[in-house]
C-alpha cells in the first residue's frame, strides 16, 4: 500500500470556461510550497495527488499544503488497487489496517464508525451504499466498533476512481481555502510591525493576491530589531502568500518636519498622508494596483472616517481595508491563527508611536488638513525618502 496526499479545491470548482486559469495557478503555487521535498505531484479527474514522498516527510507535506491558498481540504490517504472483481479485497485488508489502528489510538469505549463511498467509476455494479455495507462487516468483524451513521466517532472514507485505484482515509483536514495567490492582480500592504497588518495581508492574500510591503523606520528612534521584527511577520506571512518583496522607507527627516512645522492636533494624519504618497509612487514602480492597510474603522484617531477621508486624499490608488469591520479580538485570533502575533506583540518601537500628540485630531477637516502641511516642502521630502528606500 502508497501512501499519498490527496489535495481537493473549492471555490475554483465554481469557475466557468477560466477555470484552468485558476487551477495553473493553484499548481504552480503547490509546486513552490513544496520545493525542496523529494515527491511526485499528479492531477486526475479534479483531484491533486503528492506521491512516492519519504514518510518522514509526511507532516512537512500536510503542514505546508494546510497553507496554500486555493486548497479546500487534504486527506492523507492509502492508495490501493479496486479489484471489484475479487471482492474489493485489497480495500478491505487496508480498511482493516486502518480501522485497527484506529482503535489502538482511541480512548472511547464503544467508539462509532460509518463507511462513506464515493464511487466515481460507474462500471462497477454495485452501488455506493452497497460497497458500504460490505466494508462495513470488515471493521465490525474485526474491531469493538459500532455503527452509526449520524453521529459517529470516525468516518472511514474510499473514494473508488476510475483508474483502477482507490483511496483509503479517515481523516479530513481544513486547507486554508480562498483562492490561489496571483489570480487577483497585485497590492501593496503597509505592513507596520503590528497585530492588524499582518493580518489584513493574510485576508488579502487569501482572495488571490499577490503582496508587496512596504515599511516605514525611523532611526534612531526606531530600533534596528524593530526592522528585523517586521522583516520576520513578512516571512511568516510569505509562507501564505509566496514570496513577499520588503521596502523599506526611511522616514525620519519627515516626521521631524512634521513636528516642527505643522500643529500638533494634524501630526498623525499628515503623517499618513506622507505614507500615502510614498506608497503610491512604489506600487506605481512595482506594477501594485491597490493599497492596502490593516486599519479598523474607529479603533484609533486615525482610523475615523473623517481620518481616512483625509488619509485617502493624497493616494492615487483604490486603498482596501479588509479589517475595516473588525474587532480587536477577532483581528488577535485570526493573529494567533497564523502565527504572526507573538512576533507582533514585541515591545520595538515603530515610527506611528513616536512624537504622537496628546490630543490627536478625531475628525480632522481636509481643508485645514492641506492647509497645515502647506509650510512644508512635499515633492522634496517624498523624493528623498523614496531614494533612500531598502529593498528585502
Amino acid at each position: 500500500m502508497d501512501k499519498v496526499v490527496i489535495i481537493r479545491y473549492g471555490e475554483i470548482f465554481l469557475k466557468g470556461k477560466n477555470r484552468d486559469y485558476f487551477e495553473s495557478l493553484l499548481i504552480k503555487n503547490i509546486k513552490h510550497a513544496l520545493y525542496g521535498i523529494g515527491c511526485d505531484f499528479t492531477r486526475s479527474q479534479g483531484r491533486y495527488f503528492v506521491e512516492n514522498y519519504d514518510l518522514d516527510d509526511e507532516d512537512e507535506i500536510v503542514d505546508r499544503l494546510k497553507k496554500v491558498f486555493g486548497i479546500y481540504s487534504l486527506s492523507v490517504a492509502y492508495k490501493v488497487e479496486t479489484k471489484a472483481d475479487q471482492g474489493f479485497c485489497d480495500i478491505k485488508e487496508c480498511l482493516k489496517d486502518v480501522a485497527l489502528r484506529a482503535e489502538e489510538e482511541c480512548a472511547l469505549k464503544n467508539a462509532k464508525f460509518r463507511i462513506t463511498v464515493k464511487r466515481a467509476d460507474k462500471h462497477i455494479p454495485k452501488a455506493s451504499y452497497e460497497i458500504a455495507a460490505e466494508l462495513g462487516g470488515v471493521v465490525l468483524a474485526n474491531t469493538h466498533f459500532k455503527v452509526d451513521l449520524t453521529a459517529f466517532d470516525y468516518d472511514f472514507m474510499v473514494d473508488i476512481r476510475e483508474n483502477g485505484y482507490s483511496f483509503v482515509f479517515s481523516d479530513v483536514i481544513s486547507g486554508a481555502g480562498g483562492l490561489p495567490v496571483g489570480c487577483s492582480s497585485k497590492g501593496l500592504m503597509l505592513l507596520s510591525g503590528g497585530i492588524d497588518s499582518p493580518v489584513a495581508a493574510y485576508m488579502m492574500a487569501k482572495r488571490g493576491m499577490k503582496l508587496c510591503a512596504i515599511h516605514f523606520c525611523s532611526p534612531p528612534y526606531t530600533s534596528e530589531r524593530a526592522k528585523e521584527k517586521v522583516i520576520e511577520l513578512r516571512n511568516i506571512v510569505s509562507k501564505y502568500a509566496t514570496d513577499i518583496k520588503l521596502y523599506i522607507v526611511p522616514f525620519t527627516e519627515i516626521q521631524m518636519e512634521i513636528h516642527r512645522v505643522c500643529p500638533a492636533e494634524f501630526m498623525i494624519t499628515i503623517m499618513r498622508r506622507f505614507m500615502m504618497r510614498i506608497a503610491t509612487i512604489v506600487a506605481n514602480n512595482t506594477e501594485c494596483k491597490v493599497i492596502i492597510t490593516g486599519e479598523s474603522l474607529g479603533q484609533v484617531a486615525s482610523q475615523t472616517v473623517e481620518s481616512m477621508t483625509s488619509t485617502e486624499d493624497c493616494a492615487g490608488l483604490p486603498i482596501f481595508r479588509p479589517l475595516v469591520a473588525f474587532d480587536k479580538e477577532e483581528t488577535m485570533a485570526l493573529a494567533r491563527k497564523i502565527g504572526t502575533y507573538e512576533t507582533s506583540i514585541e515591545p520595538f518601537e515603530d515610527c506611528c508611536t513616536i512624537f504622537l500628540p496628546k490630543n490627536p485630531a478625531i475628525h480632522p477637516k481636509l481643508d485645514r488638513v492641506r492647509k497645515a502641511e502647506k509650510a512644508m516642502d512635499i515633492d522634496s521630502l517624498v523624493k528623498k525618502a523614496v531614494e533612500g528606500i531598502e529593498i528585502v
